[in-house]
């Protein structure tokens, strides 16, 4: 809420005022103006005609919040606990890769400001900076944040890897030796995307940086990949094929099975001595139940923000079955479609441990770089806190225990229940 205050009082008292509005259609609208057309095609780009994309905000217009009146929660607490953990709230970064295409810094602003705000960073496989790097970055924000009291709760930052797992075994150890040397705390499994959905404008603007030797900076700072190019007797000068060969190298290839999730885990368990595992990409109750009987300690539900497959469900209509299937014997981050800090404290009632957001900050960073980023975040942290105080909550455990007397069902505006009734 102070975020708010202070915009008030600057502008008005001091004729400084906010960088641009928050507000989900103009800041898309804003970034759209600032991006290349190639930036804005993949940033923008959804599967097919982009149903999946439409009902994910569909899901979320569904769900309304019903206000608790008179609760004496002027005092609120954001905070929520992951894995030992102290996040200033349940809000993550999600994993974006080729970050280079929305601001020549790539990922490296967006992993400082994670680190000054106290949430979780997650880098993508598809990153456009060394691991080395981002986690470089993120420990800067993360110390900055901790002495400014900006809302980080260590120095050290939160990180978490998100794996596109190589089916060249010895490229994703080397991927997973380097994350746990750089103080990366979890690695997420993302299992939607081993090829790329159906994309009209990317495919007919043929808009795939990779191959136009565009950040594949992850990969060039890789020995093994780097031994492999030099095996083939690929010309290092040569970054168009460098690009090619490193996102064909875990896209474009053969999934991975259940029989091999749990080798996958295991590689990682020996490498970083034991640090939690995630699969990314699960919108089924069965599916999420096989990743906790594999060993998983987090179940990432999404649809890849409608990226993938066109004409599936929302993924915060998948989010209450797997819920109730996990029952707390794993921690579940979700992402897809959220757009404001209402969407956040709904998906919260509906199960989620955390949220992530991906394209605002995005679109934040196609602004205005890393001022960009941050004030989205903050906006969004500002606007959920909020929202906690006009629903009557004061706090992530109250929303926990009570989340589903916070929420009504009403798809197009109808209480079914009411009208159950009416036609008894």
């Amino acid at each position: 809420m102070q975020y708010q205050r202070d915009a008030f009082k600057s502008g008005t008292q001091e004729g400084h005022f906010p960088p641009f509005s928050t507000d989900a259609s103009k800041l898309e609208a804003l970034a759209h103006e600032r991006l290349s057309q190639n930036g804005w095609l993949y940033a923008s780009s959804n599967a097919g005609l982009g149903t999946t994309h439409s009902a994910n905000r569909e899901a979320f217009n569904n769900w309304k919040i019903v206000p608790k009146m008179l609760q004496p929660n002027h005092e609120r607490d954001t905070r929520t606990q992951l894995f030992e953990k102290t996040l200033s709230a349940p809000i993550a970064f999600a994993p974006i890769g080729i970050n280079k295409i929305y601001h020549h810094l790539g990922e490296l602003p967006v992993a400082k400001v994670a680190g000054e705000l106290g949430l979780p960073y997650t880098l993508s496989t598809a990153g456009s900076v060394p691991i080395e790097d981002a986690a470089k970055s993120n420990v800067v924000g993360a110390q900055q944040g901790y002495n400014e009291g900006l809302g980080a709760q260590y120095g050290d930052g939160l990180r978490y890897y998100q794996l596109y797992m190589p089916h060249d075994w010895e490229l994703g150890a080397n991927l997973l030796q380097r994350a746990v040397d750089s103080g990366y705390e979890a690695c997420i499994f993302t299992v939607d995307t081993w090829s790329l959905g159906w994309r009209h404008d990317d495919v007919a603007t043929s808009n795939y940086a990779f191959y136009k030797g565009i950040a594949a900076d992850l990969g060039l700072s890789d020995k093994v990949f780097m031994k492999r190019m030099r095996e083939q007797g690929i010309d290092m000068n040569d970054l168009p094929k460098i690009g090619e060969r490193w996102v064909d190298s875990y896209w474009h290839g053969v999934p991975w099975g259940w029989d091999d999730l749990p080798k996958i885990i295991k590689l990682w368990k020996d490498i970083s001595g034991g640090k939690p595992f995630g699969v990314k990409g699960i919108q089924r109750a069965e599916d999420a139940e096989r990743c906790i009987e594999a060993g998983c300690e987090i179940i990432w539900v999404t649809n890849h923000a409608g990226r993938q497959i066109d004409g599936a469900i929302a993924s915060l209509d998948a989010l209450p079955a797997i819920a109730e299937k996990v029952n707390g014997r794993a921690k579940i981050i979700f992402d897809s479609g959220v757009r404001s800090g209402s969407d956040i404290f709904k998906a919260l009632c509906l199960g989620a441990d955390v949220v992530a957001l991906g394209r605002q900050w995005i679109w934040g960073l196609s602004i205005q770089g890393e001022v960009g980023v941050r004030h989205v975040m903050k906006a969004i942290l500002a606007e959920f806190d909020i929202v906690m105080m006009l629903a009557g909550v004061k706090s992530i455990q109250e929303i926990k225990e009570n989340g589903k007397d916070l929420l009504k069902y009403m798809p197009n505006g109808v209480d079914l229940a009411l009208a159950a009734k009416a036609k008894i």
